[in-house]
């Protein structure tokens, strides 16, 4: 799920970076499998949309990045790389407005924030919850949406914790209702945990609480006291820093490590990317979790039993030690092995290593007993409950 915001968040990044000041270049996927529609047919109105300006911004700001985090992030370690790259996106652009104006950034290129943004706040109409029913099913629909997003991200937002921290997800759902309905009170949007604020808090030092909680208050701060300054800054600098936390999220080193770990764990986390790419996060990660149980039921069938045999004279011991659970899927596999035990062998069946066994199983286990009784087989059972079968007449 990572590697797939983080390639969306590189893919997206790349039209603002070359100057694209069109909205909706990338739409929701990359490849829409029910519409085909895919955001592809906009290449060419990209390249004729290219700005040099923003060209040279980006390069300009991606190489500040670079080398404000090798040689300067550990000596300034309260200045966030982040912060010096926004500072000289807006400087840069201003130099290139005084002296460069034939490739200077065009309006469309610039964060624009209304000066008046506190007066689209509005208090909601209450008396439309009761005559208008289309309301609660919306909403149900977003809380469940919304649910499964944040529990989503904060397990994956756990993996980027250097002290390895579990979120307590109940108290991260109360304070995600708790927000939604104060947000929706006053005219807001609903709210989710997402991936690339907690990654750069991460990435800046943030260690604690405190971090999430002052990202909000300076975005408020900067709302309230530095509009102006927030539209001189170009969408091409802020592109940089998506595009590098993208690349945080989806490092070509990891993808190796993952590929290196074996066909079981790199086939379910390459569908599970493609299928973000083609469709959305929910519904990627669903088709993603199937294919992952595909080769949980393959492991369960192949499991259930261990075998052993050795000789005592002319007569074959087998002993055969059931695995810690044994479910329905190993019943198969367990009937073969039982129907291919040689007559005039001694075997062992020996339960004790069990936590839980499928009634099946038991069935299975007792009613070869009769039929090991016939094959000459001496069958001693160990710690395996005996069940009544059903016997037909």
């Amino acid at each position: 799920m990572l590697s797939a915001i983080g390639l969306i968040l590189i893919s997206k990044q790349i039209p603002l970076m070359l100057g694209y000041d069109k909205p909706g270049f990338w739409t929701d996927e990359l490849f829409n499998i029910v519409t085909f529609h895919h955001s592809f047919d906009y290449l060419k109105d990209l390249y004729q949309n290219i700005s040099e300006g923003s060209v040279v911004i980006a390069s300009s700001s991606l190489l500040i990045l670079f080398l404000w985090k090798k040689f300067s992030s550990k000596k300034l370690s309260f200045i966030p790389a982040s912060f010096i790259t926004v500072l000289f996106g807006i400087l840069l652009a201003m130099y290139l407005e005084m002296f460069f104006p034939s490739i200077m950034l065009s309006t469309s290129q610039f964060v624009s924030v209304p000066q008046n943004v506190f007066s689209q706040v509005k208090v909601p109409d209450i008396s439309m919850l009761f005559s208008n029913i289309e309301i609660w099913k919306y909403s149900i629909v977003i809380c469940f949406v919304a649910t499964l997003e944040t529990l989503l991200s904060i397990t994956a937002i756990d993996k980027l914790d250097p002290y390895n921290r579990i979120s307590p997800p109940n108290r991260e759902l109360i304070a995600q209702g708790t927000g939604n309905f104060v947000s929706g009170m006053i005219g807001g949007l609903p709210i989710t945990a997402v991936i690339v604020r907690s990654s750069a808090n991460a990435e800046a030092g943030g260690r604690t609480k405190l971090s999430a909680f002052t990202h909000g208050i300076w975005l408020f701060i900067a709302l309230l006291l530095a509009i102006p300054l927030l539209n001189r800054i170009p969408y091409a600098v802020l592109a940089v820093i998506l595009f590098r936390t993208g690349y945080n999220l989806v490092k070509p080193r990891m993808i190796v490590s993952i590929y290196k770990q074996g066909r079981e764990q790199f086939m379910p986390f390459i569908i599970t990317v493609i299928a973000i790419l083609f469709s959305d996060l929910l519904i990627g990660v669903f088709i993603g979790i199937i294919y992952s149980i595909y080769f949980i039921i393959k492991h369960t069938y192949r499991a259930g039993f261990s075998m052993t045999e050795r000789m005592d004279g002319h007569i074959k011991i087998i002993r055969v030690e059931l695995a810690l659970n044994v479910s329905f899927l190993n019943k198969p596999r367990i009937m073969l092995m039982l129907d291919k035990l040689p007559e005039y062998s001694v075997v062992e069946i020996d339960g004790s290593k069990c936590v839980y066994i499928d009634n099946d199983i038991l069935e299975i286990i007792q009613a070869y007993k009769s039929k090991a009784h016939r094959k000459h087989i001496q069958l001693t059972t160990f710690n395996i409950p005996e069940v009544d079968t059903i016997e037909l007449h």
